[in-house]
């Protein structure tokens, strides 16, 4: 008798992103909240912190002034402290946690989607610790720039005379706009706001835009702070400019 062997065809890899789906206990209520907080609050607030930085390029004192403003808000040290770094510490750890338990693999995905997860894994990884550090830098060493807000232009560009300190602002540019704008593309995706293949690749070039805006205006602040002439870490509150 002839044995008869019957054999299965491997499925098509699908491309794309999967969408978010329920799944056991809690780990669908956590991603979706990792996804949320990427963008609101998180990057929300690296929108806010972009724009408030760029007003470096018009001088030390308009910067010293929305420092002033920013820390002059009510309750500031809660909304910080719920509005921005709970969210970015949950959005962190979690995506580390992610990144360890090899969520979402990789093998499975086109070449680019390889190229795409391993950016966006990597990118954020720079940005949170670039953030811790910056944290640490501008909050809690040296002079207190939310009580001393015309010190706030002097201390960054203090930090600026390391050049390895003006590299990791480079690269935390970098990543942070392209974490964010990537981060744009895959909640369109995994929410259902872009449904088919057209639809995301159209919304693609709209976050490469965003990217490349991100970084002309991070690039834009740091030239202010390297070009513009020392100022000092005045302790009164009112920054003072050095005249040529």
């Amino acid at each position: 008798m002839a044995a008869t062997v019957t054999t299965t065809a491997p499925s098509p890899i699908e491309r794309g992103v999967a969408p978010l789906r329920a799944g056991q206990g809690y780990s669908f209520v956590l991603r979706r909240l990792h996804s949320l907080s990427g963008i609101v609050p998180v990057g929300l607030f690296l929108i806010e912190h972009f724009i408030s930085n760029a007003f470096a390029t018009r001088g030390p004192a308009a910067y010293s002034k929305q420092v002033e403003l920013l820390s002059g808000f009510p309750f500031v040290f809660y909304l910080e402290l719920f509005g921005i770094w709970i969210p970015i510490a949950y959005h962190g750890l979690y995506g580390f946690y992610i990144w360890y338990r090899g969520d979402g693999n990789v093998s499975e995905y086109p070449w680019t989607g390889n190229w795409l997860y391993t950016s966006q894994r990597w990118t954020g990884a720079i940005a949170f610790f670039y953030m811790g550090w910056h944290t640490y830098t501008m909050r809690f060493s040296g002079i207190h720039i939310l009580t001393h807000p015309g010190a706030a232009f002097g201390k960054v560009q203090a930090e600026f005379q390391s050049p390895w300190a003006v590299a990791f602002y480079a690269v935390a540019i970098l990543c942070a706009s392209w974490h964010f704008a990537y981060g744009l593309w895959l909640f369109a995706a995994k929410w259902g706001i872009t449904t088919g293949d057209r639809a995301r690749r159209k919304f693609g070039y709209v976050c490469v835009v965003i990217a490349l805006l991100f970084i002309g205006v991070g690039a834009a602040t740091m030239y202010s702070f390297l070009t513009t002439p020392l100022q000092p870490e005045d302790t009164t509150g009112t920054a003072i400019v050095m005249r040529q």
